[in-house]
């Protein structure tokens, strides 16, 4: 494949490759366009990031084909409801991937997990969802990441058949800012902070009804700091969604927010300018949460549920329990039993500890409090030592 980015180039060999031609309904055109602008231009992309980047691209098209392929042979899909989903958000690094994982030991929950998140298309079936030929080939693709970065199963745990984030499901849309953390793409980091992401949560609701059809439970616990930035989005696609948002000191996430994005991005190409990555990070989380505390206001309170990085760090059983509580969820035995084990088995620091210093980034403890005083203060932010 020529590994120049180009959006007719890209749209039209998914095209090819499938058969197929109905993107359907919703502009995904104008975030492609950004992100091949700003591959083209600004992202320090080796010749594997390259290859890397067409096939995401590529793969990214090729899976909304096949979803409107499935609405079109299946319109009844469309029937599916969506009811009281629960995001999980707040700032990265603070107990979100943890949470998460305790969410999806409950039988009555269903997860996005790594390997229908990948490829939705063939939608997954109750009967083979744990002998699904996609999962070998998400444990194939993990693998494959932590020979390319041993460190990287220190700093994010995934699984083929654990929760993960719905970054794919957005990429759809090509409005995420995940995209941001694989690549140096501030052009796309401007666009995206002001772009409207209504039709990427409608598409991405789209995807979870697909998923859903043959494959319940249906009550959805939905995971990605990057939410943070699109509440008003989200309540508007999802109006009775329930958030968990978590907390933690921001200058302990700062530092491993920067880790982990240069390190995923020096597996595609040159590191970014250590300064600049430290001052894109600080601006775009400030904003995050700017606005998920000005859309918080708009929403009914027994919506919201706060849960500190601290709690879920002393005692993740009381912490999970406490949280199901305040959501007015029922806690079954069966999911208490599955807590404990997965808690049990997972200690903090199995895949190593994840190391990290704010002073790399440029930044410090007092410029980076300071940036979020209003955020430290409003939701009572314990600062760690």
């Amino acid at each position: 494949m020529n590994t120049r980015f180009d959006t007719r180039v890209l749209i039209e060999t998914a095209r090819a490759n499938t058969g197929l031609r109905d993107f359907g309904e919703g502009d995904f055109e104008s975030g492609l366009e950004k992100i091949v602008h700003a591959l083209e231009n600004e992202a320090l992309l080796s010749d594997l990031g390259r290859v890397v980047w067409q096939n995401r691209l590529l793969g990214l098209l090729t899976q909304r084909l096949h979803v409107e392929d499935w609405y079109r042979r299946h319109p009844e899909i469309e029937d599916q409801q969506i009811k009281a989903p629960i995001f999980i958000v707040g700032l990265p690094r603070t107990g979100t991937t943890a949470l998460s994982h305790l969410f999806a030991c409950d039988p009555a929950i269903r997860s996005l997990r790594v390997w229908e998140s990948a490829e939705p298309t063939p939608p997954p079936e109750a009967s083979t969802h744990t002998s699904d030929p996609r999962i070998a080939r998400a444990a194939a693709q993990i693998a494959a990441l932590r020979l390319l970065s041993p460190d990287l199963a220190a700093m994010h745990e995934d699984t083929p058949t654990g929760p993960t984030e719905h970054q794919d499901l957005l990429g759809m849309s090509f409005c995420t800012n995940h995209f941001l953390g694989m690549a140096w793409m501030p052009s796309y980091a401007k666009w995206y902070y002001d772009c409207n992401m209504v039709e990427a949560y409608a598409y991405h609701r789209r995807v979870l009804k697909l998923l859903q059809w043959h494959c319940p439970p249906t009550l959805w616990h939905l995971k990605s700091p990057s939410d943070s930035f699109a509440l008003d989005a989200i309540v508007q696609t999802y109006p009775d969604a329930r958030f968990v948002m978590t907390h933690r000191d921001p200058s302990r996430v700062l530092a491993s927010v920067c880790s982990l994005i240069s390190t995923v991005q020096e597996m595609t190409g040159g590191r970014p300018d250590p300064s600049a990555l430290g001052e894109a990070e600080l601006g775009g989380w400030v904003l995050a949460i700017q606005r998920s505390l000005r859309e918080r206001d708009e929403v009914a309170k027994s919506h919201f549920v706060d849960l500190h990085f601290h709690e879920l760090l002393d005692d993740p059983l009381a912490a999970i329990e406490s949280t199901y509580a305040e959501l007015g969820m029922p806690l079954s035995k069966a999911a208490r039993e599955a807590f404990q084990a997965h808690i049990a088995a997972n200690p903090r620091g199995k895949h190593g500890e994840h190391q990290y210093a704010l002073s790399e980034w440029g930044l410090d403890d007092a410029t980076v409090r300071r940036a979020f005083d209003f955020y430290i203060d409003r939701c009572d932010v314990r600062i760690e030592s």
